[in-house]
């Protein structure tokens, strides 16, 4: 038993050792970057737009409810509505997004307006369009189709 400690002892630090490269692994989550401003972090929902004549502000069908998008920095997201709850991943490529298949809760819920424009316009979104580092427009590859963000600062997020 005597002999097995000095012999694993070095075949730790042998392992120690080769663990180290020296190379460094590039932490940064380049997927979720966009030249300018980021999209990651806390986005409420100010208005969702099929066309001129379809459209949900949730600050006016649900008041005092927030309504929000979070984009993670792992290339994820999360919609919470006043309903149900969606996510998925999504990759970002300058200002192109990719939102890739989602999931969705099913409960059924009084008013679920932003929820099911959401759903037809969300899969759709290919642009992102940055009017100030506060404001974020997803637009969808159909025309006419949008979502409008406006960024929840740190302190409000963390409330």
């Amino acid at each position: 038993m005597k002999a097995l400690l000095p012999a694993t002892a070095a075949a730790l630090a042998v392992l120690s050792l080769c663990s180290c490269s020296g190379k460094k692994e590039n932490t940064t989550d380049t997927a979720a970057t966009v030249a300018g401003p980021s999209i990651v972090g806390k986005w409420n929902i100010e208005n969702v737009v099929v066309n001129d004549s379809v459209y949900a502000r949730p600050a006016e069908i649900t008041p005092g409810v927030e309504q929000y998008i979070i984009f993670n920095a792992d290339s994820t997201y999360a919609v919470a509505t006043n309903c149900n709850s969606i996510g998925g991943p999504y990759v970002v490529s300058g200002d192109t997004i990719t939102i890739g298949d989602s999931f969705r809760t099913e409960m059924a819920c009084d008013n679920m307006t932003v929820e099911d424009l959401l759903v037809q316009v969300l899969p759709d979104v290919k642009v992102i369009d940055f009017t100030n580092d506060s404001t974020l427009r997803l637009n969808s590859a159909t025309d006419g189709r949008y979502i409008v963000l406006t960024k929840v600062s740190e302190a409000d997020s963390a409330e």
